[in-house]
């Protein structure tokens, strides 16, 4: 840790009171008691109690002791105390801290000041804890005795444990796609309010299926103390689709899965993963070895790699976690790779993620900007270009992502490498990043993951901090589970990525005549290739026609809203496949976009709708993961709401008492308008908003959807000149969103 290390023994101590396990996003009251070491503080010094990065502790404030998160700081000596609650204001994991600074006079050995985090002796609630789980939450305690604003972290700091709360929701879940007689697995969990799995379920569960399945029982027993629930062994004799039902003692439905797909002889199978995530050894949460787990037993992933920023990965966790990958790794269970994030600022390339093959390769770092060890410095690649350069003949893959600093694809990119971009995560939604792509004519592939700080990968629920999204999957398109049938699918860009749900998706592009299909992309240099008669997502083909038929197949895990079909930035077309909606009440309002590429992405979309000539008679929320925001139906004809998003969209469904009666008038920070009611249709209504991508829209929905099943067919034009690239952005009511990779057509070898 790049703070001073001078005599810790000798910086005092702290305590607190209560410890023990307390349950995520509770409300509570902690006190702490700082006690001066030898030195004392001086006038001016001051102490910092720090918390993790990714944290949504708190928040503090100390001037309404009625209200939450009061915070009350006092010295037994009568020492003025200046505190502020301050972000990245601390070396980073612990960018969130309590700055409490001594003027007017100074602590003397054996002084103390006492924190009572959450003041609750004139009426505030507490404050609230975070909103996940972690087994040693820790209040890290630094002492500037000296005024020196050289910090010493005391050698034991208080913790406690944050655990799982009640049940609120139940999820299930099972394959997409599966051979048909082949075992798979049924795998439930039951969420707190805050999307942590929790440990506190006691009770039998009845499973129903949709049709035939070998191997499943009647009842089964989730024991307290378990996380999950998983029901091995079963298989689907007969191909067709099956989706279970989980219901409790009384009959009453718990959880549907999405169906799951058994075909006979399929060429691919469905795999779905996150790769990207990051533990306490770095700026998450929790340990590595706690992070795969979850993965696997907590988020039924079947592909999963760890993603630490470079400059925090010291040889030794490097070594401990190629160790873990090579142990865990398990061929048709679990497929865990090696992998590191190269963190570079943006001006030198950005974040890429890097995945090996194999353990035991070296790490490239941007730098060494918070690691002692410069032993090998000289392995370090400092901007994008020579980050290529050390890598092109190593067994890796490559994503560039936009996280807190976000990926510049072009000012580098090497596409025998950097096969997919990385599009939406917690982080939120990014659809400008394949747009430069596009921009420079790359050939990519488009993957989801969650970028997840909290100890949750492939479940990374946004809690109640600035994270804005729920995290996303990949699901791989491969013959069998295992790493190199997985690089494979990389490196071919056989995937699509969703915002978190298990879409079926299937996009197929079929030319008149055969077409010339390459193995890998023949820009880069020679390439294999095969006559083929039909093309799948990811797949690079030289066509022979001047149109294609893209056949879309589509099974959600709620009714499907739109598909849209585009080549590169262009959109081609959209498929509604709902009834249409005229005479409906139901409108809906969707809020999108973000502030700018940067880290300050955040738009706050808190706002209101009054109606005139008409009643709201319900408002309800998509996309919206943060118990703090919601709306409100203040009366009859007015809804306040509060919202934001970074890159992704949110939206609020209205249901009115006339549907064509009255005007809206919509008030938020970026967007103000009015609109008549009954000049809402099917097809949205856009204002922009102005920021990146950032607008409002209105549009009349059906009262009900449920056809969450669709096929469509479309014919697209082939470009004389230059790629085609047929991609598919599917939407769910529900708000979810999955995109295909793009098939890229050619006429002439480029």
């Amino acid at each position: 840790m790049p703070y001073s290390d001078y005599r810790p023994d000798l910086m005092g101590s702290a305590n607190l009171l209560p410890v023990g396990r307390f349950d995520a996003g509770s409300w509570q009251s902690f006190t702490l008691v700082y006690t001066a070491g030898a030195f004392g503080i001086d006038d001016t010094g001051s102490l910092k109690i720090a918390f993790r990065f990714a944290t949504d502790f708190g928040p503090v404030q100390f001037d309404d002791p009625k209200a939450p998160g009061y915070t009350s700081v006092e010295a037994s000596n009568g020492a003025t105390l200046n505190c502020r609650w301050e972000f990245k204001r601390n070396i980073r994991p612990w960018s969130r801290s309590l700055y409490i600074g001594i003027v007017k006079h100074f602590l003397a050995e054996g002084d103390t000041i006492t924190i009572r985090f959450g003041d609750q002796r004139q009426g505030s609630r507490g404050v609230r804890l975070q909103t996940y789980c972690e087994k040693n939450f820790e209040f890290k305690v630094f002492v500037d005795p000296i005024a020196t604003y050289d910090y010493v972290m005391l050698p034991d700091s208080p913790h406690i444990e944050i655990g799982a709360g009640v049940p609120n929701e139940w999820l299930a879940a099972v394959p997409t796609l599966v051979r048909t007689g082949d075992p798979f697995r049924l795998s439930i969990k039951a969420n707190d309010q805050w999307g942590n799995p929790s440990d506190l379920v006691d009770r039998a569960l009845k499973l129903v299926a949709s049709g035939p399945v070998e191997g499943l029982p009647k009842q089964v027993t989730f024991e307290k103390g378990a996380f999950a629930c998983i029901v091995e062994g079963l298989s689907l004799k007969a191909p067709g689709d099956v989706s279970f039902r989980v219901l409790d003692e009384e009959g009453v439905e718990l959880a549907v899965t999405n169906p799951v797909r058994a075909s006979d002889s399929p060429d691919l199978l469905h795999f779905w993963g996150d790769l990207h995530g990051q533990s306490n050894e770095t700026l998450g949460t929790n340990t590595a070895e706690d992070y795969f787990l979850f993965g696997r037993d907590r988020a039924f992933l079947d592909v999963c790699s760890h993603q630490g920023n470079d400059f925090q990965m010291t040889k030794e966790f490097w070594e401990d976690l190629n160790a873990l990958t090579k142990r865990l790794d398990e061929p048709g269970r679990y497929v865990c790779f090696p992998g590191y994030e190269w963190s570079a600022n943006t001006a030198i390339g950005g974040d890429r993620n890097v995945f090996y093959r194999e353990e035991g390769r070296p790490i490239y770092r941007s730098s060494h900007a918070q690691i002692e060890d410069r032993s090998d410095v000289d392995l370090d690649a400092h901007d994008a270009h020579e980050l290529f350069e050390k890598l092109k003949d190593e067994d890796c893959v490559m994503y560039c992502h936009c996280g807190g600093r976000y990926a510049d694809i072009t000012f580098a990119h090497d596409g025998r490498l950097e096969t997919s971009i990385e599009i939406h995560s917690a982080w939120g939604t990014f659809d400008w990043l394949l747009q430069d792509a596009f921009s420079k004519n790359y050939r990519i592939g488009i993957v989801c993951n969650s970028d997840g700080h909290k100890g949750r990968v492939g479940a990374s629920y946004p809690g109640a901090g600035f994270f804005g999204a729920l995290g996303g999957f990949t699901c791989f398109l491969a013959d069998r589970l295992d790493r190199d049938a997985i690089f494979e699918a990389q490196r071919r860009r056989h995937h699509y990525g969703t915002t978190g749900n298990r879409m079926f998706l299937n996009v197929k592009v079929t030319p008149p005549s055969s077409c010339q299909l390459f193995l890998r992309d023949p820009a880069l240099g020679p390439a294999d290739s095969e006559q083929a008669v039909s093309l799948m997502m990811g797949d690079i083909a030289r066509v022979n026609d001047d149109a294609v038929t893209v056949d879309i197949e589509v099974n959600g895990s709620a009714p499907i809203e739109k598909i849209e079909i585009f080549d590169g930035p262009e959109l081609i077309e959209t498929h509604r496949p709902h009834q249409d909606s005229a005479g409906s009440s139901r409108i809906r309002m969707l809020y999108e976009g973000a502030e700018y590429r940067g880290r300050a992405r955040t738009t706050i979309w808190d706002g209101t709708m009054s109606v005139a000539g008409n009643e709201i008679e319900s408002a309800s929320m998509i996309n919206n993961w943060n118990l703090d925001r919601g709306v409100i139906l203040d009366t009859p004809g007015k809804a306040s709401w509060k919202a934001v998003t970074t890159g992704n969209f949110g939206g609020i469904d209205f249901q009115l008492k006339d549907a064509d009666a009255g005007r809206l008038e919509i008030k938020t920070g970026p967007v103000t308008t009015a609109i008549d009611v009954a000049d809402i249709v099917s097809d949205p209504i856009r204002i922009d908003g102005g920021g990146l991508e950032r607008a409002i829209e209105l549009q009349r929905l059906p009262e009900q959807m449920t056809q969450a099943h669709v096929r469509h067919s479309i014919e697209a034009k082939v470009r004389s000149q230059g790629d085609t690239r047929l991609f598919v952005r599917v939407t769910q009511e529900d708000g979810h969103r999955a995109w295909s990779s793009p098939v890229y057509l050619f006429r002439e070898q480029t």
